[in-house]
């Protein structure tokens, strides 16, 4: 479903360039449930991101069910985006003013369909950007850090959660 072949990307700030992906190659099954481990700045984030569309690599391929992304163009990259990726991220990117949708009867949420952000708990947040992010029924959900901010127990449940969304598709 979802192959990177020998991805590289890098930042340039001056005279200064990180490499944040070097020589990166993996392929991902379309119903698995993938943990991406590494140190702060081992460039885990650059990776989501890139799968995701949301950056594009310097060189290498992606290749999404056996074709490839290496001419796509931005709108070729919006689509990929808006109709196969759902995006979790670990700061949530709730919009303070909406309530929440109907998807969240999915993620056990159902209660709190008409409360803003700041009237839930981080882990009901973060229960609400999953929600979000099933919201299209993408192929593949990209949860960068989705526990960093909450407490072990919550984590857990979120981590179940995101475990059963594996069972019909990529996380």
């Amino acid at each position: 479903m979802l192959q990177l072949k020998n991805i590289c990307k890098s930042y340039t700030t001056g005279d200064f360039t990180q490499v944040a992906l070097n020589d990166v190659s993996i392929s991902f099954r379309d119903n698995e449930f993938v943990a991406i481990l590494g140190p702060s700045g081992s460039g885990k984030t650059t990776l989501l991101n890139v799968m995701g569309g949301l950056d594009h690599y310097d060189s290498g391929d992606m290749i999404v069910d056996g074709i490839s992304t290496h001419r796509y163009k931005d709108r070729d990259w919006d689509t990929f985006r808006n109709n196969r990726i759902g995006f979790v991220f670990q700061s949530y990117n709730l919009i303070p003013h909406q309530t929440a949708k109907e998807a969240l009867a999915s993620v056990g949420l159902s209660e709190h369909l008409n409360k803003k952000p700041s009237q839930l708990s981080g882990g009901q947040m973060q229960r609400v950007a999953i929600a979000r992010a099933l919201i299209n029924d993408p192929e593949i959900v990209l949860a960068d850090e989705p526990t960093g901010a909450l407490d072990s127990h919550t984590s857990v449940q979120i981590m179940d959660l995101l475990t059963q969304i594996a069972k019909d598709r990529l996380v």
